[in-house]
């Protein structure tokens, strides 16, 4: 911009000589700035062309000075070009100051008139300080700049690799969600769908719903007898968006041959302890419920099976020990026969209780009932099978203690928990009943000092069939149907059962019951 307006203002200006030198190194630098290969060079290297442009500005300063006003400040040029590089701040302040000076301070050294006086050269230098000054703001914004970039840098990184990982996870997500055997669906806390996998729309499909079904109002879902409809609001994905979590709950999808049982799970998801939606996820179980089902009839057909000439032996075994004429009989032959009816008769119970187990329903006779005369006839009763191994037998019970219950299924939970106690006792022992009233509830326990149970095994105690590893090394006799069946007596009566147990030490089973009818 400056060439043109000295050509307008005073065209002779061009035939000086230093203003010829100072075009032609212009031209020259210009060439360079092009030419050059600079990020090739040591950082420094290009500080050439700014240092030689205060050359440029002097020789054009030198001969237009008297007619363009302002030539000098053309040094603001170099001066920013050395600041703003950022490779040596103060240095770039000092040269900007130093060439400044020169290009002000040459034409008075070079007039006629000669040396230039004090006042001469002190009356330009406010330009060097401005040019000084400019160059501390130039480089304190260019840090700045700088700063700013290498953060916008990083962060820009970080967000990168954030993608990067977030884009793994995606996939990787994709690739369990699709692997698993197992229907997984979120929704959102309107209740639209946001996710389901491949396994999940096959689901949806044997329900007669589509993938973008956002209601299951006329999906095919039927409870446990598979015939059912659950209703809209006892439906899972119903229950979930109420915010519920759960575990197992069994449904039956679809219909006919194709139809499937599946268990399903739900946990909620929440942002700021909002609710914000619902995954659910939806197991195929109906093998294990076909087997469940099947096991269940075969244990229910062989015992009714075995129950009818378990009876007619029994009976007739009554006759024959009732009968005046056994009196005759060799002592070896009674004994025979006694121990044959003692063994039916375990036979019948072992069979009574498989078919308990079996329908998994409890039919009760409440009557008012004196519990601590079932307690005082249960120890009677388990004294024979006690006294023989060591294992003595206590009693810490309250008298009078009445109750409406079923007595002979309230009789059935005693036997069951002294035999154990006694039972599991093999090398002598002490097994205490305690019974008393607490509140409005009746407690029994029956503690015993035998092989107790490790906290492995306690989490199966009341699993059908189940017994420990220390029970299954000592041969101690049973079948493993005694505490199912007790817990379903005292839950039959609105009560419930609990116990305490440490290996070496024994164990405590403690049962708490309604005074009346719940």
């Amino acid at each position: 911009m400056a060439l043109p307006i000295t050509a307008v203002v005073g065209p002779q200006i061009y035939s000086g000589i230093n203003f010829r030198f100072a075009l032609i190194l212009l031209a020259l630098l210009t060439a360079a700035c092009l030419a050059v290969p600079w990020e090739r060079l040591p950082p420094l290297a290009y500080w050439t062309i700014p240092v030689l442009d205060f050359a440029v500005v002097g020789g054009l300063y030198h001969d237009g000075r008297l007619v363009v006003t302002g030539l000098s400040f053309l040094c603001v040029f170099p001066v920013f070009w050395m600041s703003w590089s950022g490779a040596a701040p103060r240095t770039g302040w000092l040269l900007g100051f130093l060439g400044s000076t020169l290009v002000l301070w040459t034409p008075l050294f070079t007039r006629a008139d000669g040396w230039p006086s004090v006042t001469d050269l002190a009356g330009p230098m406010l330009i060097p300080f401005i040019m000084l000054a400019i160059g501390v703001v130039v480089s304190t914004v260019e840090a700045d700049t700088t700063a700013q970039q290498q953060r916008l840098e990083a962060t820009e990184t970080e967000l990168q690799a954030s993608l990067r990982e977030t884009g793994l996870r995606s996939q990787l997500l994709d690739a369990v969600l699709e692997t698993v055997d197992v229907g997984v669906t979120a929704v959102d806390a309107a209740g639209r769908t946001i996710l389901m996998n491949s396994r999940q729309r096959s689901n949806h499909a044997l329900a007669g719903l589509t993938e973008a079904a956002d209601t299951d109002l006329d999906a095919q879902i039927y409870g446990l007898d598979q015939l059912t409809p659950v209703p809209l609001e006892q439906r899972p994905s119903q229950r979930a968006m109420r915010e519920e979590s759960f575990s197992d709950v069994i449904v039956w999808v679809g219909t006919g041959d194709r139809q499937r049982a599946l268990t399903v799970c739900a946990r909620a998801m929440r942002d700021n302890g909002q609710f914000a939606g619902s995954v659910l996820a939806y197991s195929d179980v109906t093998e294990m419920v076909n087997a469940l089902n099947a096991r269940e009839d075969f244990v229910s057909s062989v015992s009714h099976e075995l129950r009818t000439p378990l009876t007619s032996i029994i009976g007739y075994l009554d006759l024959v020990l009732d009968d005046e004429d056994t009196s005759d009989l060799p002592a070896r032959l009674l004994n025979a026969l006694q121990v044959a009816q003692r063994n039916a008769e375990r036979l019948l119970l072992l069979v009574s209780d498989l078919l308990t187990t079996a329908s998994g329903t409890m039919h009760l006779q409440r009557s008012e009932t004196d519990v601590a005369e079932l307690v005082r006839i249960a120890l009677d009763s388990a004294t024979p099978r006690a006294t023989p191994i060591g294992v003595a037998l206590g009693c810490d019970c309250e008298e009078d203690l009445h109750a409406l219950v079923d007595p002979d299924r309230i009789s059935q939970v005693l036997d069951n928990l002294l035999s154990n106690a006694i039972k599991y006792s093999p090398d002598g022992g002490k097994v205490t009943v305690r019974s008393r009233r607490e509140g409005a509830n009746l407690v029994l326990e029956v503690e015993d000092t035998g092989i107790g149970m490790s906290e492995a095994d306690q989490q199966d105690v009341f699993t059908k069939f189940f017994r420990t590893g220390q029970v299954k090394k000592a041969a101690i006799p049973g079948v493993g149907l005694g505490l199912v069946i007790t817990k379903s007596i005292v839950e039959a009566h609105g009560g419930r059962i609990s116990f305490s147990s440490a290996i070496g030490v024994g164990s405590t089973f403690r049962v708490e019951l309604p005074v009346s009818a719940p």
